[in-house]
């Protein structure tokens, strides 16, 4: 499905190649998202529909690890994976051609506005401690010397908000050496458009979850052979909404066990889509048109950029 080689992404803090050494079972659910685009709310998703219950079993991070992540030893990631009884369900930045092909695997991908995405990803890097992630770096990444962990870390931010939106839509890397950046949230959300009717690929919009949580809960539960007894779904819908997650930040942040964000409750960020309006020009607007359909067909386009209602990044 996905090809017989995976491409390797290899950026900042991920390597897709941590894969190679993963075994699947039947039933594994990977949440195959771009960075900022709703992976927390989907990994919250899909613990609520698996566990059935408000109270999980751990923290989130715990249950759904981050594979590609190389601030952990693979080895430690793999342990829990296969400690885990429960049906499994694992985050990860990779696009789906980055990814092993294995039969009754669902691949869950979701999607946003990428401008949305631009201004929620310049609030999450301004909240992630450099210092932990640099010392964390170092203690997995022995190949590297210490200025290219610097690099990846500390990249160079312009004093503007608008500057570094700029910079995220114009960034001209490769997605294979850079993800988060408009064209790396392109070309991983077009592989999954590409596949949107394969039985295993499970397309969701942000704007459909913000604005229909309950509708597509339960659509997702049907896709994925779920049956939730009609008596949960009113609690297991409320505990996924941003209120209660934001309430819970403790316990559902990313990686909450190693302190990468100097203020947990900050990564639940709430707010209206479309801030972009507020500092982007329209000559940048038209700019970002532009490119964005010189790297999107016509009808992704259109798909991506659906309004949303307010809510959380």
């Amino acid at each position: 499905m996905f090809g017989t080689t995976p491409v390797i992404y290899r950026s900042g803090l991920t390597d897709s190649g941590r894969w190679k050494r993963f075994t699947f079972r039947p039933g594994d659910i990977v949440i195959s998202t771009p960075s900022k685009c709703g992976t927390t709310w989907m990994q919250m998703i899909c613990a609520l529909l698996i566990f059935q219950s408000t109270e999980l079993p751990a923290a989130l991070t715990t249950l759904s690890p981050w594979l590609d992540m190389r601030l952990r030893p693979i080895d430690d990631v793999l342990r829990v994976l296969d400690a885990q009884k429960h049906r499994r369900f694992i985050k990860t930045h990779t696009p789906l051609d980055g990814l092993p092909d294995a039969g009754g695997v669902s691949y869950l991908t979701v999607g946003r506005d990428p401008r949305d995405v631009a201004v929620s990803m310049d609030h999450h890097r301004a909240n992630l401690d450099r210092d932990v992630i640099e010392r964390l770096l170092a203690q997995t990444s022995d190949h590297e010397t210490s200025e290219e962990r610097a690099a990846a870390v500390r990249p160079t931010r312009p004093a503007s908000q608008r500057e570094r939106l700029l910079q995220w839509i114009h960034d001209e890397r490769p997605p294979a050496a850079n993800l988060d950046s408009l064209r790396g949230v392109v070309w991983h959300l077009g592989g999954a458009w590409a596949r949107r009717h394969d039985p295993a690929v499970i397309l969701v919009h942000h704007a459909d979850l913000s604005h229909d949580l309950q509708g597509q809960m339960r659509q997702l539960a049907e896709r994925l052979g779920i049956t939730v007894p009609q008596k949960l779904w009113p609690t297991l819908i409320q505990a996924a909404t941003f209120g209660r997650m934001s309430a819970r930040a403790a316990d559902l942040v990313p990686d909450e066990q190693l302190g990468l964000f100097t203020d947990s409750h900050t990564f639940f960020r709430s707010g209206k889509s479309q801030q972009w309006r507020t500092t982007l020009t329209d000559h940048d607007l038209d700019a970002y048109d532009q490119l964005l359909r010189s790297l999107a067909p016509t009808d992704l386009v259109a798909w991506l950029q659906q309004r949303e209602a307010e809510t959380a990044d």
